[in-house]
């Protein structure tokens, strides 16, 4: 069993060789139910998560997460705010995709350090100027790999993988239908 940076990279070979013959299992639902704390906070929870069918119910509230907004923004400061955990989603969907793609070209990571800054106009969410549009106007990420046997090139091809491969990145980069109803 070859292992790199906690990888096992035969089941991870192996993984891939069977989506590959049934993809059923590669497609995921996942899911969290959220309730308003009061002001600016919510508390959600995960739900179930449901893999090629399958419905896994040991995940409903096996993980809480909480959000709110800076006092600058009106907010009490108790929890990071929503555009902070979009930052935490995609870095950890860059450390996933990184140590899966350095695993499968057998590149042995020391470590990976990402920087993640995001840029936000509220007018937008507010209402306030049409031309301003509610949502992030740009994420920016500095990638850090320690990975002392590698080459720069091999390096900078892991991270183009990874921009490609990302699906967190993807999502952000690339409409995504959003389906909102009232219960």
């Amino acid at each position: 069993m070859s292992v790199i940076d906690e990888v096992d990279v035969r089941a991870l070979q192996e993984n891939v060789e069977a989506l590959r013959a049934d993809p059923g299992p590669a497609r995921a639902t996942f899911a969290v139910g959220g309730s308003w704390q009061g002001g600016f906070r919510v508390t959600t929870r995960t739900g179930a998560l449901t893999q090629g069918g399958e419905r896994d119910e040991t995940r409903i509230a096996k993980f809480e997460m909480s959000s709110d907004e800076p006092v600058a923004a009106l907010g009490t400061d108790t929890a990071p705010t929503p555009a902070e955990f979009v930052l935490h989603a995609l870095a950890g969907c860059y450390t996933v995709t990184i140590a899966t793609h350095a695993a499968l070209r057998g590149i042995e990571l020391k470590g990976i350090g990402l920087e993640l800054e995001a840029d936000i106009d509220v007018r937008g969410s507010l209402g306030i100027g049409t031309s301003v549009r509610p949502g992030l106007q740009q994420i920016r990420i500095r990638v850090d790999l320690d990975a002392p046997e590698a080459g720069r090139s091999q390096l900078e091809e892991l991270v183009s993988v990874v921009e490609g491969r990302s699906a967190i990145r993807d999502t952000l980069a690339h409409p995504v239908e959003v389906v909102t109803t009232l219960a």
